[in-house]
């Protein structure tokens, strides 16, 4: 099992310190820096900068919203961020949702999952060096009853760059099985692994291919601690915003993935509190289990569990977020948690 690192979404105020961060979590061998995009800086350019600093990890999109750039956009900004970095890319997709897309972009979000598809298919045209023309139910190109036609990159096509979906709801997991490299899981709950994989192994088996094909990325926040109590109350915030606030009250889809994995009473009460305007009440909802098994808390021993939790069910690499105040301390954290993943995997290579 590898591990990967990200960045939030808010803001980054110190890039100078960004930059040490992944140079140091490149040193220790993660595997893959990812550069998160919502409405604050986008997931671009800070890859861009990255690429002039690393030379080992592999740079993600994690992820870019669909819809807010057309597909040959998509695969030009790939092709240059391929080349920047010397072939350490990976372009992550994901539809958001229409809070941001129409709120933030002012982008109907409508028929996400056929979007998604058809963005890859005219990406991957334009990444291999095909021309492209491309009929589709929501893109045709070259635009019909204009003056354009059909054109072909000037760059050096890029046969195999990867490409990753950030998907929840089970028609874009399927589609996820179908056509990418690689699964940017959120909301997941190693236990319920099954929840998103069925709809994953779906999606491959009807593309001819298997599961071992395809990279499953998932994970959490990491805190060695001796007052697991505190901090799980702590940590009732984010897992509170993620089911009453992202999203609006007829679309949250990390609301909808935790209900499938048996929250479904729970998550409807917090996403009604905090949409009412309760949110001291919505996050004392949130049941501690819930916490516990979304994070990696507590003991070397007990994190140890949870990261076998991951690694039976099938995550191939640990997405990693931390904790610290400092980045000396997130450093040590990170440093610490990847030894036991090491341990982890060493495990099972022996068995």
């Amino acid at each position: 099992m590898q591990v990967s690192i990200g960045f939030h979404r808010g803001e980054i105020t110190d890039w100078n310190e960004i930059s040490a961060y992944t140079i140091e979590a490149e040193r220790m061998g993660a595997s893959t820096a990812w550069s998160a995009e919502a409405w604050a800086f986008d997931g671009v350019t800070p890859l861009a900068y990255l690429a002039a600093k690393t030379d080992r990890i592999r740079l993600g999109a994690g992820i870019l919203q669909i819809g807010t750039r057309t597909p040959a956009l998509i695969g030009m900004t790939a092709m240059a961020l391929h080349s920047m970095s010397n072939g350490r890319f990976i372009l992550g997709l994901g539809t958001s949702g229409p809070q941001v897309i129409e709120g933030w972009h002012g982008v109907p979000f409508a028929r996400s999952v056929t979007r998604t598809r058809e963005v890859i298919e005219v990406a991957r045209m334009v990444m291999r060096g095909q021309t492209v023309a491309y009929e589709g139910e929501l893109h045709e190109l070259p635009l019909p009853g204009g003056e354009g036609k059909a054109l072909r990159s000037g760059a050096a096509p890029v046969e195999d760059l990867p490409i990753y979906i950030a998907s929840l709801g089970p028609m874009n997991l399927k589609l996820t099985g179908e056509l990418a490299d690689g699964w940017l899981g959120t909301s997941f709950i190693p236990e319920h692994a099954a929840t998103f994989f069925d709809h994953i192994r779906t999606g491959a088996e009807r593309a001819g291919r298997t599961m071992d094909e395809i990279d499953l990325q998932a994970g959490g926040g990491v805190q060695f601690t001796d007052d697991v109590d505190s901090v799980l109350e702590a940590r009732k915030r984010g897992l509170a915003f993620s089911l009453g606030a992202m999203g609006s009250r007829r679309h949250n889809f990390y609301n909808a993935a935790y209900r499938r994995q048996g929250y479904a009473d729970e998550a409807a009460a917090i996403q009604r509190l905090w949409l009412d305007g309760r949110r001291d009440e919505a996050r004392a909802l949130v049941p501690d289990e819930m916490v516990r098994l979304t994070s990696m808390v507590g003991s070397e021993d007990m994190i140890r569990d949870r990261i076998r939790a991951y690694r039976d069910a099938g995550i191939n690499t640990l997405r990693i977020d931390p904790h610290g105040a400092t980045m000396a301390e997130r450093l040590d954290t990170l440093g610490r948690a990847m030894d036991i993943v090491a341990s982890v995997s060493a495990e099972a290579a022996g068995a």
